[in-house]
């Protein structure tokens, strides 16, 4: 009998016959399915579903006192989020800290998400990376776990040219639905229209979260590019006087049901100026060290954070609790009979290793 694994027959050699080659075994498995690949890669939702999303929030990730994920108070915010009328959620955006993920980390939260909500909302997975090679893969990864669409940015510090930005997302777009992310005050370098221009050749573009400002919104809205403001402050304005489809959220990760007023109720100027303090507290120092404080004070989740984020100083966690009770306990997260509390420096868990 041949060896599973040799290419001689030893039976031959012994007769003193020339040996005959025969295939090894292993190479030989019908229907042995090989490693997916970016082409092989189906659209697990129609394009056109996440160009109509009004309200997405880019979903805080919380964290046990080790560091890890903690799936349980992700779960809640992620039923409150559902409850209120949010239509979707970007999973390991900056938001929810995907920079200080693993990969592993990452691809297994939008899974989770997935196939614990993904019936109910469409799930949006950042898979974005400042390599071409790592975007693709990481994408493949999360189409292939389920995500409805991807979130790509452009590639940050190690900046591309304008051409080289239209070759990096010509090869993402083709696995699936994408939102394009321009937020040059992170990546260093704006996305201008012409790229944009040339990128929505592709079916696979579902629009742009664009945050440069309204004149940018409308340049795309007027021109047919489904665009949500990636500016909480802007958001109001942009949907309804500037043809934004509506907005990626931070603040909806407090105010869910306040969000959804502002995107689905028509133009509100009241409650825009009301929500505008608490705004105007949450990006006081960069996203997300504010949501982690504030949803902290709520009780919603552990004081834990991830290095380097820390919390917002003393006299910041008094004013948010000030502007709670302006907004209303009732219209936040969490359990409406727990009071928001300044938390002490001594409340907070940081974590270097994770």
């Amino acid at each position: 009998m041949a060896s599973a694994i040799g290419c001689y027959s030893l039976n031959a050699n012994h007769r003193g016959r020339i040996p005959k080659w025969s295939s090894p075994r292993a190479a030989v498995i019908p229907n042995f399915h090989l490693p997916m690949r970016s082409y092989e890669v189906k659209n697990r939702t129609n394009v056109d579903d996440i160009k109509s999303l009004r309200l997405i929030t880019a979903i805080k990730t919380p964290y046990l006192p080790d560091g890890r994920f903690d799936l349980e108070a992700y779960d809640a915010s992620m039923n409150e989020q559902i409850n209120d009328g949010v239509e979707g959620v970007i999973v390991g955006g900056t938001t929810g800290e995907g920079q200080l993920m693993s990969w592993d980390e990452h691809i297994m939260l939008i899974g989770h998400t997935v196939n614990c909500y993904g019936g109910s909302i469409k799930v949006i997975g950042n898979t974005g990376s400042n390599s071409t090679r790592e975007a693709i893969h990481a994408t493949e990864q999360g189409f292939a776990v389920g995500m409805h669409a991807a979130l790509h940015i452009n590639p940050y510090y190690g900046k591309t040219s304008l051409d080289g930005l239209i070759s990096h997302f010509s090869n993402v777009l083709p696995m699936g639905p994408t939102i394009v992310y321009n937020v040059p005050s992170r990546t260093g370098q704006d996305i201008p229209p012409h790229v944009i221009k040339e990128i929505a050749k592709s079916p696979n573009l579902a629009g742009v979260k664009e945050c440069v400002g309204h004149s940018r919104v409308e340049h795309y809205t007027s021109n047919g590019v489904v665009v949500w403001s990636g500016n909480d402050n802007e958001c109001h304005d942009s949907r309804w006087d500037y043809g934004a489809t509506g907005v990626i959220s931070v603040v909806s990760n407090l105010v869910p049901g306040l969000m959804r007023d502002l995107m689905f109720a028509g133009k509100n100027s009241s409650l825009n100026a009301k929500l505008m303090p608490l705004i105007e507290w949450l990006f006081v120092e960069p996203n997300p060290i504010g949501l982690n404080t504030a949803l902290a004070q709520l009780g919603v989740v552990r004081p834990v954070f991830r290095l380097p984020y820390v919390p917002l100083p003393l006299s910041k966690r008094v004013e948010f609790v000030n502007i709670v009770n302006q907004i209303g306990r009732e219209n936040f997260v969490g359990k409406k009979d727990v009071k928001v509390r300044v938390l002490d420096d001594d409340d907070f868990i940081l974590i270097d290793r994770y």
